[in-house]
């Protein structure tokens, strides 16, 4: 008997990605910018929606073979789940011993090789769409701004990371529903511009 293949046909996981980052970089940009206070409610939504759902939605994009979306939301979703940890750790949930062996300079070389993974992303974002290269390129400016805050360069760069966080939040509710409602609809309902390089 000869072998059949089985191919299982998944909904593209891309829009599901994008909310959990919107999400995430709208409540986190709120506590930099001082309108809401402490990271208790940030929490829950950066382990779950910064890193859950972007981890889904890479495990469905593997599944697509797509290169760009499984190692962004993979690599986006463990960030989330990473500082959700960190936080954890500084408020004293693992006890004093973890809190008080803090060194927050550990956390901007965490964001210096985030910012160097993000560059490659906007050069590939040069075959996407123009919404994607400047979503990625305010990624860029936001590790760079968090890297440059976290080493002591000035609290010029705290205000830069919060107004690029809400920028990339914004514009990532735009990407998604240009996404959605094109695909829905099988026509161009929102613009994203076309690649800068074919």
């Amino acid at each position: 008997m000869g072998t059949q293949k089985t191919k299982i046909v998944v909904a593209d996981p891309t829009t599901l990605g994008l909310f959990g980052l919107a999400i995430v970089t709208l409540v986190a940009s709120s506590q930099k910018l001082g309108i809401t206070e402490g990271l208790a409610f940030v929490l829950p939504w950066a382990l779950l929606l910064g890193g859950v759902a972007q981890l889904i939605a890479a495990m469905f994009d593997f599944k697509h073979n797509n290169l760009f979306g499984s190692t962004a939301f993979a690599a986006y979703g463990l960030f989330w789940v990473g500082m959700g940890m960190s936080w954890l750790i500084k408020l004293g949930c693992f006890g004093e011993t973890l809190a008080n062996a803090v060194d927050v300079k550990q956390l901007g070389f965490v964001f210096v090789g985030y910012l160097m993974l993000t560059v490659v992303f906007v050069i590939s974002a040069l075959k996407m769409s123009k919404a994607m290269f400047i979503l990625l390129s305010l990624i860029v400016v936001l590790f760079l701004s968090l890297a440059l805050d976290t080493f002591g360069c000035g609290h010029f760069w705290h205000s830069v990371a919060a107004y690029s966080e809400l920028a990339i939040s914004l514009l990532t509710f735009y990407v998604l529903a240009a996404k959605y409602l094109n695909s829905f609809f099988e026509k161009d309902i929102l613009c994203v511009g076309k690649p800068l390089c074919k």
